[in-house]
């Protein structure tokens, strides 16, 4: 397989899009803009309500210019009085005229200036809260999942893996386009805009100190490339990547990759295996889809099952895992289960079995 250089991986459609940004989930949903627009409606009806209150009471004030009191300067004098400029062509002469300004005007006037010295400041401040966040999330983020590519392999491995229990809050997606980012933020999964196959793009994404990387490109040749960057910076984490070619599988493996999922060949035999036998193909897909029907489960060895054969246990189990070696149920050389071994058996899925589900890495061959 012939692999394109780092450049020519980064030019994908979105590529005046890629900021190597780290974007977290928010709360708010509100935008700049309505926010803003909400302040200045709030800013508005302060105002009418002081140019209101000084038209009623219009004869307790004093025109220098002489003429009749009317609504037009009571809007005049209630900009100038909320906007502390105050030219004194126009004041309060009478005693409840200067009540209503000690009990109503000035309370409206600090109302007043408070929503724009908010707005203002809350335009100043956002950067510098953004920047807090991000270093606070850095600091917090431990052992956790970062996801390369948010496609439909993505979404579904996500989606698999917080079946089990995990928080959206230890996922982190990394994918050149700022849609698919923005899709995964709206998800409520912490996300980063960039190249994969670049190191500081994936030290964005803490991968240094993941627990697993989830590689889910469209390209083989860019799953390559992200492994082998993953490996190189993280040598613990368990990488789990998906390749379309079957014959890009041992590349992978090569490059640092735990396991491999063929996308291609699994639905290939999948398609055969309908053609043969179409009830054997439904109970493949149903283990495939998480979270109904069957489900695939690893757990340990419970001290009662220890010393006995799998085929003396209540669970139907299909492999066990011993050491770096995961042995068929028929395997001749697994005779009786250890304390140290882990199960992997068929179960009926309920929300009980999803929530508590023990999903830890196989370790690596």
């Amino acid at each position: 397989m012939k692999l394109p250089g780092r450049d020519a991986m980064a030019r994908q459609p979105d590529e005046h899009l890629v900021t190597h940004r780290v974007k977290l989930p928010r709360k708010m949903v509100q935008r700049p803009i309505q926010q803003v627009g909400k302040r200045l409606a709030m800013a508005l009806l302060v105002l009418v309500v002081t140019a209101l209150v000084v038209w009623a009471d219009g004869s307790g004030y004093h025109d220098s210019a002489g003429g009749h009191f009317g609504l037009l300067d009571a809007f005049y004098y209630a900009t100038v009085t909320l906007s502390t400029t105050g030219y004194g062509d126009i004041t309060p002469v009478s005693d409840s005229a200067r009540l209503t300004n000690i009990f109503v005007i000035t309370p409206l006037r600090v109302v007043f200036l408070i929503i724009l010295v908010g707005t203002t400041l809350e335009v100043l401040t956002e950067r510098t809260r953004e920047e807090w966040r991000l270093n606070r999330w850095r600091a917090a983020l431990r052992d956790h999942t970062v996801v390369v590519g948010f496609g439909t392999k993505g979404r579904s491995a996500i989606q698999t893996v917080c079946a089990t229990g995990l928080k959206k809050e230890h996922v982190v997606v990394v994918d050149p386009s700022s849609k698919a980012v923005d899709a995964a933020i709206a998800e409520g999964y912490a996300g980063v805009i960039g190249d994969a196959t670049r190191s500081d793009v994936l030290r964005r994404a803490e991968a240094q100190r993941a627990r697993q990387i989830i590689i889910a490109t469209q390209r083989d040749d860019t799953a390559v490339l992200v492994t082998l960057t993953a490996r190189q910076i993280n040598r613990a984490a368990k990488i789990v990547a998906t390749v379309r070619e079957e014959e890009n599988a041992p590349l992978l493996r090569q490059s640092g990759a735990d396991a491999v999922i063929t996308s291609a060949s699994a639905a290939g035999r999948l398609l055969g295996l309908s053609v043969l036998s179409p009830a054997a193909a439904m109970v493949m897909e149903d283990l495939i889809q998480q979270g109904s029907g069957l489900d695939l489960a690893e757990r340990p060895v419970t001290k009662a099952e220890a010393g006995r054969t799998v085929r003396e246990l209540d669970d139907l189990v299909v492999s066990v895992v011993r050491g770096h070696r995961v042995l068929g149920f028929d395997d001749p050389a697994l005779g009786t289960l250890q304390l140290t071994d882990r199960l992997i058996t068929i179960v009926r899925a309920t929300p009980s079995t999803r929530a508590t589900m023990d999903m830890r890495p196989l370790p690596r061959d």
